[in-house]
């Protein structure tokens, strides 16, 4: 589509015309023959001259090379624009972490696949939460991993393809042996005070209770809710386990009731399914798109057009002249031939 920046300055195409039929062109009333009594030969030949019989009228390519130069530079002086076809681009409006127990007791194979194979915890988890992020669109997703201490697997980002792949380099007790809930809260809050999102979700998974975490989890989620920051937990460890694989629920109830979150359990690989399926359902997404159209300026073509067309005519008119010129000198030269030629023949005749 053809546009123009400026399209106001287009009304300046008129303004030779307007100027031209407001100063008309320098008129001088006098003779252009200057004879004695040139009235009275005039009047004896019976002729009557005219105005502007000397001035040289401008040709027809002329006006149009002008027209057509003029129209050129006022249409660049607008800055023609093509615009490109809209281009949407979606924009992230929420933040979504997850936080994914990596402890020994991960190990644990008491979840099947999808095909039925018995497989431990994290590889459950992996497949299931790999499917749960390929629903993240309109998402940016981070992940922290947890252990004997909390660390950052994945910043946040709309690139889903690279959360899959750091999801799939996870492997139990990579983060260390034990289990530091609160810990991964609070390195959660600190992700989230870097951005600047208004929605902000922390999705807590783990099989076992807080045992190595400096901030206990109950404080860590009083601070993530003055931060305005909902934490869902969901508990995936046996609760009549003893020890740290022990699944502390209430600990977990705590964190989720004070944040405005909620506790879900999953006790094999198709509850954790359900899990994140509610999750997905529970937590709508308002996804912002913003579009714009690429420009391209034209006014460069069009000026080139102008000086092209103007250099054409102005080389013609050079040739033009050139070859009078020469038609000219060729006549003359003819003429100088005949005229020297005629007193020979007059005296061979004689």
């Amino acid at each position: 589509m053809l546009t123009f920046a400026y399209p106001w300055l287009l009304g300046l195409i008129v303004f030779p015309f307007f100027l031209h039929w407001l100063l008309p062109s320098f008129e001088q009333s006098r003779s252009a023959i200057r004879v004695p009594m040139f009235d009275v030969a005039v009047e004896a030949l019976g002729a009557s001259p005219g105005k502007n019989a000397v001035v040289r009228r401008r040709s027809w390519m002329q006006t149009l090379t002008f027209a057509f130069c003029w129209a050129c530079l006022v249409a660049a002086l607008a800055r023609p624009q093509w615009l490109g076809d809209p281009i949407v681009r979606e924009v992230a409006t929420r933040d979504l972490l997850l936080a994914v127990d990596l402890s020994g007791s991960m190990e644990t194979e008491d979840f099947t696949d999808q095909d039925g194979k018995r497989v431990d915890r994290l590889t459950a988890t992996k497949q299931v939460l790999g499917d749960f992020l390929s629903q993240r669109k309109g998402d940016r997703v981070g992940m922290v991993v947890f252990g004997s201490g909390a660390f950052v697997q994945i910043p946040f980002t709309q690139d889903l393809d690279v959360c899959q792949e750091l999801l799939d380099e996870l492997y139990p007790r990579m983060a260390g042996p034990k289990t530091s809930l609160g810990d991964a809260i609070g390195l959660g809050i600190t992700l989230f005070d870097r951005s600047e999102m208004d929605s902000k979700v922390l999705v807590a998974m783990t099989d076992g209770n807080d045992t190595g975490s400096r901030v206990p989890p109950a404080e860590a989620a009083k601070i993530a809710a003055d931060k305005g920051i909902v934490i869902h937990t969901i508990g995936v460890g046996d609760p009549e386990a003893a020890g740290e694989e022990l699944l502390d629920e209430d600990a977990l109830r705590q964190v989720a009731k004070e944040t405005g979150g909620d506790y879900f359990r999953a006790e094999d690989r198709d509850g954790l399914k359900q899990v994140y399926g509610k999750l997905d359902s529970m937590d709508t997404r308002e996804v912002e798109t913003v579009s714009h159209r690429p420009r391209s300026d034209l006014f460069a073509w069009l000026i080139a057009a102008g000086m092209v067309v103007s250099i054409l005519y102005h080389a013609a008119v050079g040739v033009g002249s050139a070859v009078g010129r020469l038609r000219i000198v060729s006549r003359a030269n003819r003429n100088i031939a005949t005229s020297d030629e005629s007193p020979i023949k007059q005296s061979t005749a004689a």
